[in-house]
């Protein structure tokens, strides 16, 4: 078992939402964690339980629009909530690079189940790069979509990750 550090400023989290005026975008790096997991010729060796623990302080997550980042901020409640959280315990190799993880998203301090697809492609070097896609309804995590004079914020938010951890000895 190797406990892959996640490099955080080489980590990135992009969110995309639609609105009734334009879309909006938010970015950040800044991601910690750890992988723990097998590996073997390239792919994890999933006969022994691998583990991803990541974690964003939500201050790190910026759109560029200073009045749209404090809105955003309140209605999550960043100083209550600061830190946004995913596990997972439990993957499964589909083909190629491609593992389906399952785990947990805390996010406003509420907890839900997740699942997704995601590329897991191991180096030479003893990094490893995991990327992913996935789709969130905000209001399943208690959060009301933002209005912002005019602007009507749409509840399904994507969030895409790329993950860059090393391996730490």
């Amino acid at each position: 078992m190797t406990r892959f550090a996640i490099v955080p400023e080489s980590s990135r989290v992009w969110i995309e939402a639609e609105s009734s005026v334009h879309p909006i975008h938010g970015e950040s790096t800044g991601l910690q964690g750890y992988v723990d997991a097998a590996t073997n010729d390239g792919h994890l060796d999933l006969s022994a339980p691998a583990t991803f623990h990541v974690e964003l302080p939500v201050e790190q997550l910026k759109s560029g629009n200073k009045l749209q980042d404090r809105e955003m901020a309140r209605r999550i409640e960043a100083k209550k909530y600061p830190v946004i959280t995913g596990e997972a315990q439990d993957a499964q190799h589909l083909e190629g690079q491609t593992y389906r993880l399952r785990g947990n998203l805390t996010f406003h301090g509420v907890t839900q189940p997740v699942e997704g697809d995601v590329i897991l492609s191991l180096d030479g070097d003893g990094s490893m790069v995991v990327s992913g896609q996935q789709v969130f309804d905000i209001r399943e995590f208690d959060v009301k979509p933002p209005k912002i004079l005019t602007l009507k914020v749409h509840p399904q938010v994507t969030v895409r990750v790329e993950v860059v951890a090393k391996a730490s000895g």
